[in-house]
């Protein structure tokens, strides 16, 4: 026979979609033709497959005319991921191994010269892929990628370390390969203790709603009063992932980290990119277009220090992700789209030389004129900080509170709070708070009449946009999770203003 064909996989965006890869051998001047839009990897898998078929004692066909097509012929192709399964399909297509054997399979694994197998990226996607498909077809993958891919439940994973382990057991008297088992969970980091920091009493309760509602949140203080230590420690008040959510997020940690991947159960990601970041690097970009921050923070924390540092460019580039949850990444050729709903907190301080009304406390007096404060503010648009649901101040420490002070609440004091709070909403609506939109809103964040007349006259007299009101009105529904109320009263609202401070002359 001189035709076969093998299933594989590509990788578009975070998608996984089918690829067949077709072999046909015949007749005249010798050579290797791959088709179907490859690129430069893909095509350099001629050379791979030729010394791998040779290294692992079998025959390669010098004297054929090799065609090998990727279908479908406009979807584009990346990786070496298309090393085995074109290596099969030459041996298929040479009738050592039987097509109809290849059938009940898919493959990936990029080949060494010698046969061995190397692991591929995304080998989450692609079994995520393959089981939305509800592919009837198991999958076959490096050893390091199917111990990744063994993740994903409802999908028989097989393993190998070499060509010719794949072909042994593609032959009729052939030994199976091994079933993969999912890898072990790695040690998961000790989260920092809230007890650490001193003092803050408002801004600890800031960050303690945010944890309970998934609310974005600003933190504005002079250097060294805490902002950072505050950050640092929200990841420890966020529940679990669930199953499905470490699976996706591993996915895209796959696409965009070299495979590193995040374990289900385990806490959620977070990154902390620095403020010399570019906007491609914040939210995705590249040819192939790959995950950037803001999707490899999905599920998780995305950290932004020094907020006004980063380019204008960067910033902007968030609004569209903070609203809708997910980033579409165009380019000429081809758009990819990623998720990317990821709670907010960034920092910043006050002025560009960070001493604004610390004076009090610090002796410090800010050497900033009021027009250097005020563009240095304003590099923070009001659209991006509409729609950052809470922005609180922390104000320098005082040297006695900080060596003498009460230690404060431990996280898991906190956390025995905030819990029954995020388990509540899953079970009310489905997500956290931050999360309300429309009709959910409104069904879900009933207003007792007197709140209700508080925050439309507050509203009206502050020139909130309906965006702002939104966004308090999800604070304030928290807050009164928090109190254990069904009905939001006119205390919860008055403290989710407070949360709502401009940043300009704090």
């Amino acid at each position: 026979m001189s035709y076969a064909v093998v299933a594989s996989r590509a990788l578009d965006g975070v998608q996984a979609p089918a690829v067949m890869v077709e072999v046909h051998l015949a007749n005249g001047l010798p050579s290797f033709t791959l088709v179907g839009l490859a690129d430069t990897e893909v095509k350099e898998a001629r050379e791979r497959v030729r010394a791998a078929l040779a290294q692992s004692g079998f025959e390669f066909p010098h004297n054929r005319r090799i065609t090998v097509n990727l279908a479908p012929a406009d979807l584009p192709k990346e990786s070496a991921r298309f090393d085995l399964p074109m290596a099969l399909g030459i041996l298929a297509a040479q009738g050592i191994i039987d097509p109809q054997r290849l059938a009940g399979w898919e493959f990936a694994g990029e080949l060494s010269l010698a046969g061995a197998l190397r692991p591929v990226t995304g080998a989450v996607a692609l079994a995520l892929g393959a089981r939305k498909e509800g592919a009837c077809r198991g999958l076959v993958l490096p050893a390091d990628s199917a111990a990744l891919a063994a993740r994903v439940p409802g999908l028989e994973v097989r393993s190998a370390s070499h060509l010719g382990e794949v072909v042994q057991s593609l032959l009729p008297q052939g030994e199976p390969l091994p079933v993969a088992r999912p890898a072990a969970p790695r040690a998961r980091p000790q989260a920092l203790d809230l007890a650490d920091v001193r003092g803050q009493m408002a801004a600890r309760r800031a960050l303690e709603i945010a944890a309970a509602g998934g609310h974005s949140l600003l933190l504005v203080g002079p250097p060294g009063s805490g902002k950072s230590m505050l950050a640092q420690r929200l990841p420890g008040l966020l529940p679990p992932m669930s199953e499905e959510e470490a699976l996706e997020s591993a996915a895209l940690q796959g696409l965009g980290a070299g495979g590193l991947e995040v374990d289900p159960g385990c806490t959620r990601p977070v990154r902390a990119p620095h403020h010399s970041a570019s906007s491609a690097a914040l939210v995705g970009g590249g040819s192939p277009p790959r995950p950037g921050e803001i999707s490899l923070a999905h599920g998780g924390v995305l950290f932004l220090d020094e907020l006004p540092e980063f380019a204008r460019s960067a910033l902007e580039a968030l609004r569209e992700p903070l609203e809708s949850g997910h980033i579409t990444i165009s380019r000429a050729a081809r758009q990819a789209r990623f998720p990317a709903r990821f709670q907010l907190v960034a920092a910043m301080n006050p002025c560009p030389c960070g001493w604004l009304g610390a004076q009090a406390v610090t002796g410090r007096a800010c050497r900033c004129a009021p027009d250097t404060v005020a563009r240095y503010q304003a590099r923070i648009s009001g659209p991006l900080l509409d729609r950052i649901d809470m922005q609180v101040e922390v104000p320098a420490a005082r040297p006695d509170e900080l060596l003498n002070g009460p230690v404060g609440e431990s996280t898991a004091a906190v956390v025995a709070r905030v819990r029954p709070v995020q388990t509540l909403q899953q079970t009310r609506q489905g997500g956290p708070n931050a999360g309300l939109a429309g009709e959910a809103l409104e069904a879900n964040a009933p207003l007792a009449p007197a709140a209700r007349q508080f925050l439309q006259n507050a509203a009206q007299q502050l020139g909130w946009s309906g965006r702002s009101l939104h966004r308090v009105l999800k604070v304030a529904r928290t807050i009164a999770d928090l109190a254990a109320r069904d009905v939001i009263d006119v205390v919860h609202v008055a403290e989710a203003m407070q949360y709502r401070r401009v940043i300009q002359g704090v």
